[in-house]
């Protein structure tokens, strides 16, 4: 891995893999639903998906058709923390590629009437999103864990604040967050030597001074937040506060969901899936921010079955505190996450994620081998300890 500076101090993370003929070009930028206020509540989405929609030199349809003319794809994303737009070509299209997203990036026009199509669009997702109970649950926990702290607003908005949402604050929003020190740009795969020289040419004279935002940590204010709808399922969230991105202790953490949720072998797939089944999926995950994190748990059963599917969970989780995990969960657990990690970065993509990710939220690189043996060092007390940290609390 190759970190770089342009001449204007704008981060570059670089890794090369020159067996492959692709390339995976990302654009990160420090900002998501945790850097808005509850009146913008969904404008980083909502200019994620305006810079797709007509440049000075491209129409919306052009840029489909440049990407398409190319055999590539190009998306984007927005998290509660960042924004990515990416594009993965064969490397001998990289040119095309880097000056199409630079155009993008840089001189998306933001076109009122485009802008009240695309705010249509954004509608029809949120409705679908609230179609969908196994989603629209986990936006309900952030909300009863984060309260109203920025953590707890949801990615899309609402509908009232993107019904009042124009060109000119998509812009001014723009003009304050899209901070080239808030900027890091990714690339993994066969990239050409010359490859600085490329994004110094299209990145090079951007000087974005914006403001710096106010990120306080959250703190868990915990509660219930119920959403009463006639569906054949009840749909449940719990949590409990995690660890944040930086924290020493995020391997034996990823270590005690697998035992708990993470995986089929899990305790709770075993005792209510598998044993009586009472709910198709049943799982739980981490979730690290900068600042906080959160453990969550998810299941989905019928209505007449959930008070028994809460007293295993209940049950789960007591006796993991109580006894602790097994010799053998714990060796299963680092094979399965030294599996997954590395499976998982076999592709240029995945690596142009990760790389990007880092640098931009901990601001420091960890190779393979130093992250399987951080995994290995984990011991059986880490993980305990930890557990009855979580798990002691009400």
């Amino acid at each position: 891995m190759i970190k770089a500076e342009l001449s204007n101090g704008l981060r570059v993370v670089l890794e090369k893999m020159s067996t492959l003929r692709s390339v995976s070009f990302g654009i990160w930028v420090k900002t998501g639903s945790r850097n808005e206020t509850e009146a913008q509540n969904g404008i980083s989405h909502f200019i994620e998906h305006m810079l797709f929609k007509g440049t000075d030199r491209f129409s919306a349809k052009e840029i489909a058709e440049v990407f398409d003319g190319i055999g590539g794809n190009v998306n984007a994303f927005t998290s509660k923390e960042y924004t990515c737009y990416y594009a993965k070509v064969l490397d001998q299209h990289l040119p095309i590629a880097v000056d199409l997203l630079a155009n993008m990036f840089f001189q998306s026009l933001l076109d009122p009437e485009d802008l009240d199509k695309e705010r249509n669009v954004i509608l029809e997702e949120i409705a679908m999103y609230e179609d969908t109970p196994d989603d629209l649950v986990h936006d309900l926990l952030a909300k009863a864990a984060y309260g109203e702290h920025p953590l707890g607003y949801t990615i899309l908005g609402s509908e009232e604040n993107l019904r009042s949402l124009r060109s000119d604050d998509l812009r001014a929003y723009m003009a304050d967050r899209y901070r080239l020190e808030d900027i890091v740009i990714s690339i993994a795969g066969n990239y050409p030597d010359s490859i600085l020289e490329l994004l110094e040419k299209h990145f090079g004279a951007f000087s974005g001074k914006g403001i710096e935002g106010d990120n306080h940590a959250p703190g868990f204010v915990g509660g219930q937040v119920y959403n009463k709808k006639k569906t054949e399922q009840n749909h449940i969230c719990l949590a409990l506060p995690g660890l944040k991105l930086s924290d020493d202790r995020l391997y034996a953490m990823v270590l005690l969901n697998n035992v708990i949720g993470g995986g089929m072998s899990s305790r709770l797939f075993q005792e209510i899936r598998e044993k009586r089944g009472l709910a198709y999926s049943v799982y739980s995950y981490h979730s690290a921010n900068a600042d906080s994190g959160l453990f969550t748990i998810y299941t989905g059963t019928a209505p007449k079955q959930t008070d028994e599917v809460l007293k295993l969970t209940e049950e789960v989780l007591s006796d993991l505190l109580a006894k602790g995990m097994t010799e053998k969960e714990l060796g299963q657990g680092k094979e399965q996450l030294k599996g997954s990690l590395i499976l998982g970065l076999e592709s240029s993509g995945s690596r142009m994620n990760r790389i990007g990710k880092n640098e931009l939220m901990l601001g420091q690189h960890f190779t393979l081998d130093e992250t399987i043996d951080m995994i290995e060092a984990v011991t059986m007390e880490d993980v305990n300890k930890l557990s009855k940290e979580l798990f002691s609390q009400p």
